[in-house]
């Protein structure tokens, strides 16, 4: 008589968003059903010794429900970062018996459902268990722009779903497309159940429910882009305080910031002073809670940030007014052009109103179905730019849109030198355009190079 073996599906998170758009899957149906559900914690911070991981934050216990056991990445391959380390190919098959003996796994059929697949922990996690069939879920913007690295076809050949929230309705995913992935949606109203869930915790902290005969106030979001090298700390500095000035600007004198948990507390203190300067009270939310937890709470009237992915659920999942800062300088400093942020930069900036402007802020509405084709339109051909080589096919579209609709507004979505290297239209002016295919010029060039180097 044969032994059934086991199947054990093993689940990867490394922020309570992403647990939660995991918990949410899992209510709605998504997986197929195992003998186990293992939750598998990964702290990337670049300190993770001194920052809480997932399993720590306010309201996570209310998640853990969902899932037959915890496991620690960090302490998995301690001392190494997950960030940073992967297994050797040789040291693989020893890796996973080490792996399976740790997790208690035996000979279990596994299942992965990982985030990010292209870079590490994520992609050591597949590498480990070589047979193993992947789901990846998105949990933010960046799954509408490309894979930013090739993956080795050993690990994206074995994907089959890419799971992901619905932030921009009408908006395909171009993530993993590369390999045939075929997008699934998570129900909105699933993930709203799982962060009502959050909200509803007694020790997730936070702010409360505001006074019903006072104002509602405005949310400000910090992202710590200096952190990412995007902009100097003196320059994130002066983004926020525009924050404060542009909502003051528009009236309102209750303000809430949220900052990155890991951004520097003098931020805060100099948002107060200018708050105070301005005749405004500003209140810092120091509770590490998710960005939506305070939307429930608080009901701001206003949420006010650069291109973080929660202006979005702000805007679709609660019906919140949301107000982009900042996006211009930001689409003009990111580089190189294949930063993986430049997708959810293009989509905040094209989308959403910026905050100087009064009448688009109180006119805003979610985008119609044919403004959302305009934007599908843009992002092929800005994902194209940034990976030619991963997306080939989409060259057509690319060439296609920037003959037609690339105008003085549309240029900040792309870089000259960029289009150039690329022989796009839009690279030099049309009665030179033959240059970038001519092989004589560009074999004079080559020459040129060769000597100046000389």
């Amino acid at each position: 008589m044969s032994r059934t073996t086991r199947t054990t599906h093993v689940f990867c998170a490394s922020t309570l968003f992403g647990a939660a758009t995991l918990a949410a899957a899992l209510d709605a149906g998504l997986f197929e059903p195992a003998d186990r559900r293992l939750l598998l914690i990964t702290n990337n911070a670049a300190n993770p010794e001194t920052t809480p991981a997932v399993d720590r934050m306010p309201g996570f216990d209310r998640l853990r429900e969902r899932f037959d056991g915890v496991l620690s990445w960090n302490d998995t391959i301690a001392p190494f970062h997950p960030g940073g380390w992967s297994p050797r190919a040789d040291d693989i098959p020893l890796w996973e018996r080490y792996v399976r003996l740790l997790w208690g796994l035996g000979d279990d059929r596994i299942r992965l459902s990982v985030e990010s697949v292209q870079v590490n922990p994520s992609l050591a996690v597949c590498q480990l268990f070589t047979g193993a069939p992947v789901d990846v879920y998105a949990d933010g913007l960046i799954s509408y722009g490309p894979t930013r690295d090739k993956i080795d076809p050993l690990v994206g050949t074995r994907i089959g779903r890419l799971l992901h929230l619905d932030l921009v309705p009408g908006l395909t995913p171009l993530l993993l497309t590369e390999f045939g992935v075929r997008p699934e949606l998570v129900p909105a109203e699933a993930f709203l159940k799982v962060l009502a869930e959050l909200a509803a915790e007694p020790a997730a902290g936070g702010p409360e429910s505001p006074d019903t005969d006072g104002p509602r106030p405005v949310l400000l979001l910090g992202q710590y882009l200096s952190a990412l090298g995007i902009l100097t700390d003196a320059e994130e500095e002066e983004l926020h305080l525009s924050m404060v000035r542009g909502a003051v600007a528009l009236g309102h004198r209750t303000l809430v910031f949220k900052p990155h948990p890991v951004a520097p507390a003098r931020w805060s203190r100099l948002l107060e002073d200018e708050a105070d300067r301005l005749g405004a009270g500003l209140t810092v939310l120091e509770a590490p809670v998710l960005a939506e937890v305070a939307f429930q709470r608080m009901r701001p009237a206003l949420v006010v940030g650069c291109f973080s992915t929660a202006l979005l659920t702000a805007a679709g999942l609660y019906g919140i007014p949301v107000a982009r800062v900042g996006t211009a300088t930001l689409l003009a400093r990111l580089a190189p052009y294949q930063n993986s942020n430049r997708v959810p930069l293009t989509i905040v900036d094209a989308l959403l109103p910026d905050l100087d402007d009064r009448q688009a802020v109180a006119d805003w509405s979610m985008p119609s179905p044919e403004r959302v084709d305009r934007l599908a339109a843009l992002l092929k051909a800005v994902g194209y730019a940034m990976q030619p080589k991963i997306h080939p096919a989409l060259r057509g579209a690319a060439e296609s849109y920037l003959a037609r609709h690339l105008d003085p507004h549309t240029w900040r979505y792309f870089k000259r030198r960029r289009l150039t290297s690329l022989a796009l239209p839009g690279a030099v002016p049309a009665q030179l355009s033959f240059i970038p295919r001519n092989a004589t010029v560009r074999r004079l060039a080559r020459r040129a190079r060769a000597l100046s180097r000389r």
